[in-house]
């Protein structure tokens, strides 16, 4: 059972399928990328917990694969302790993992790993107390969201407001607290997709695939590119972290490690107990998708993390508040040396939503980044007559 079923599930089922699992597809919405190619299909409102554990117990699925974080994961936790569920990669990662605060607190208490500095806030004045206490500039998120949703980056006292009037509106789950990060001169940022699965003698086993960096725009990726160019010191800096994080929360599958670098320095940011929003480049860059790793490693089956070619990918958005879209220059789009486009089929556009991407290969990661980006400037959203 897949809990969250955008155009990363959708992508995980189809793997999943290839391998002959059944997949049950949830979703808050009808009708969802990952609603149409499931087996079986559910609506509902997963943060409450009550509707999660009936549909749970009704379907009585062998694997719950959660897919988002917006998800009353404390009764994940509950089914998992009671025997009810087996959670993907673990309960106590989902729900770590879906609060800022479980994970940065881990990640820089428990583990004692190099984060950006932070302070959390429940009111006005606590962030503006806080952001004192941080300095400018600064980083302003919900603890709860994803894909850049509430997130802002500050440079003054008169922006704190309007800072957390938009954490409060982009936040998931509990529109009251926000993080404040101090913000770290890094050099770039990457996703370091970390996959535990299991070895022929039956032990978990950690690997990595190559570092993918990306262009974030308000918090929301728009670009990634595979692979990212790293000092062997940095690499090897952040492949420690990601182990470290990613043995802690335990379990099988992939887990999307974000990253900050700056020079042989690296700093943990953020990891996803699954396939990140970034790593859809590797559909194109690697011989087994960041999908295909996670459906094998939760299966107990190999896994295959090497690099095929240089690739990138460019989103594509909707351009229009509307029910229902088409797209017009995707042959166009796909004349382009190297390039392939994914659109996720949504049944409902925004401006700002992400409907598609262009993914492209290449000599370089270069040539791949000018190719998927024409692909993705080709492809135009409209309303159709």
């Amino acid at each position: 059972m897949l809990l969250g079923s955008g155009e990363l599930g959708k992508e995980v089922i189809i793997a999943l399928q290839r391998l002959g699992v059944e997949v049950i597809a949830v979703d808050r919405y009808e009708n969802a990328p990952g609603h149409q190619v499931a087996h079986r299909a559910h609506v509902i409102n997963m943060t409450d917990g009550a509707a999660l554990a009936a549909l749970i117990e009704k379907e009585q699925p062998d694997l719950v694969v959660p897919e988002i974080e917006a998800i009353a994961t404390e009764t994940l936790v509950k089914l998992e302790e009671a025997g009810k569920a087996r959670v993907i990669p673990t309960a106590r990662a989902a729900w770590l993992t879906m609060n800022r605060e479980g994970i940065r607190r881990l990640a820089g208490e428990t583990l004692g790993l190099a984060t950006s500095p932070y302070r959390f806030a429940d009111s006005l004045e606590e962030l503006q107390a806080a952001v004192q206490q941080i300095g400018f500039p600064c980083v302003i998120k919900p603890v709860m969201s994803s894909s850049g949703k509430g997130q802002s980056k500050i440079d003054g006292p008169d922006e704190v407001k309007a800072a957390w009037d938009y954490a409060a509106a982009g936040g998931r789950v509990d529109a009251g607290r926000v993080i404040v990060e101090g913000f770290i001169d890094f050099d770039y940022e990457i996703t370091l997709l970390t996959v535990r699965s299991l070895n022929e003698n039956g032990d978990t086993v950690t690997s990595f695939c190559d570092p993918i960096g990306h262009l974030q725009v308000k918090g929301d990726y728009v670009e990634s590119w595979q692979p990212h160019p790293m000092p062997p010191a940095a690499l090897d800096k952040a492949r420690d972290i990601a182990r470290k994080v990613t043995e802690n929360l335990g379990g099988l599958g992939l887990f999307g490690v974000e990253l900050f670098v700056k020079g042989d320095m690296v700093w943990f940011s953020e990891v996803s107990p699954r396939p990140h929003d970034t790593g859809m480049v590797t559909m194109v860059s690697q011989v087994q998708s960041e999908f295909e790793l996670h459906a094998k490693a939760i299966l107990g089956l190999p896994v295959n993390t090497a690099l095929r070619s240089p690739g990138a990918s460019a989103v594509i958005y909707g351009q229009h508040e509307a029910r229902g879209i088409a797209f017009e220059g995707v042959a166009e789009a796909l004349r382009i040396p190297g390039a392939d486009i994914r659109l996720f089929g949504k049944p409902e556009s925004f401006q700002r939503r992400r409907m598609g991407v262009a993914l492209a290969s290449g000599e370089n990661i270069e040539s791949a980044r000018i190719r998927a980006k024409q692909a993705a400037a080709k492809v135009k959203p409209v309303i159709p007559e």
